[in-house]
C-alpha cells in the first residue's frame, strides 16, 4: 500500500512539474518534441535566438533532475524501510518505472499527442508527427535505462547512509 502511495504521490508531482510550464510555453519543453518537429522549429526564424538557450537548459534541467531523484528515491527507499542494497534497487526501480510509464501512457501518449494547446506556433500543420506514438515510445525505453542508474546509485546511497 505504502509503495501504491509513493508512486501516486511521485505521478502527481511529475505532472505538476511538467504540464503547466509546458501548457505555459510549448517551446520552453521543444528539446523534448519529436525530431521532425524539432526539425520544424530549427528552421522558423522566430526560435533562431532561443533554440541553443532552450537546449543548453534542457540538458542541466535532465542532469540536476536525475541527481535530485537519486537523493530524493533514496531518501524515500531508506525511510520505507528499504535497507540493503537489493530491496532499495528494486524500490526505487518500481517507482522511476512507474513514473516512466504514466508518463509514457497517460503525458504522451493521451495528453501530448492530443492537445493543441501543447504544439508549437508554426508547427500546427504537424499533426501525424505530434500523434506518432514512436518518439514516446523511444523516450519510454531510454527512461528504462536511466531508471536503472537512478535505482543503482539510490541503493548506493541508501547503504552510505545505514552505515552510519
Amino acid at each position: 500500500m505504502l509503495l501504491f502511495l509513493q508512486c501516486l504521490i511521485l505521478c502527481s508531482l511529475f505532472t505538476l512539474l511538467i504540464l503547466p510550464a509546458q501548457y505555459r510555453d510549448p517551446f520552453s519543453q521543444f528539446a523534448s518534441y519529436p525530431t521532425k518537429i524539432r526539425q520544424r522549429v530549427y528552421s522558423l526564424p522566430q526560435y533562431k535566438s532561443s533554440i541553443n538557450k532552450i537546449e543548453k537548459k534542457n540538458w542541466k534541467r535532465k542532469i540536476l533532475g536525475s541527481l535530485l531523484l537519486t537523493v530524493l528515491f533514496a531518501v524515500i527507499a531508506f525511510y520505507s524501510g528499504k535497507r540493503s542494497f537489493t530491496t532499495a534497487f528494486a524500490h526505487v526501480f518500481v517507482l522511476f518505472s512507474t513514473v516512466n510509464l504514466y508518463d509514457l501512457i497517460v503525458l504522451d501518449l493521451i495528453i501530448f499527442c492530443h492537445s493543441k494547446k501543447l504544439m508549437i506556433p508554426g508547427t500546427e500543420d504537424m499533426i501525424k508527427d505530434y500523434r506518432n506514438p514512436k518518439h514516446h515510445i523511444i523516450g519510454a525505453l531510454k527512461g528504462c535505462l536511466i531508471g536503472i542508474f537512478v535505482a543503482l546509485l539510490s541503493a548506493f546511497f541508501v547503504v552510505l547512509i545505514g552505515l552510519n
